[in-house]
């Protein structure tokens, strides 16, 4: 994946010059995703349409994919599960996902760029 300068977001950080991710003018930074469900594990697995293709072990039944999906961006970026929220997508494939800005410069964003 592309390596850049990013976006400032701290004295201490830089946001990845990614295309899936946007910084909002609040601070908080929203991830955009392509989910594969029912894979045999979960892993971040490229690109696809200028967001980030995740494979997810969880079936997409009664909303247990995008507990997972939340539950494995909160884990790869070092944070906790309360600070991700799902935006858009419930349903679908795309997704959106909102991380706040209150915890965005403690976040490993290099975790995503694997």
């Amino acid at each position: 994946m592309p390596q850049g300068l990013g976006l400032f977001l701290h004295p201490s950080m830089t946001l990845p010059d990614v295309p899936y991710l946007r910084l909002e003018k609040t601070g908080d930074v929203i991830v955009d995703i392509h989910l594969i469900p029912n894979a045999s594990r979960t892993q971040a697995d490229g690109l696809h349409d200028g967001a980030l293709r995740v494979r997810l072990h969880a079936p997409p039944v009664d909303g247990k994919a995008n507990l997972a999906l939340m539950a494995w961006l909160a884990d790869e970026l070092g944070l906790a599960k309360r600070n991700i929220e799902l935006i858009r997508g419930q349903t679908s494939k795309r997704k959106q996902l909102r991380v706040s800005a209150a915890v965005c410069a403690k976040a490993n964003w290099s975790a995503l760029e694997k």
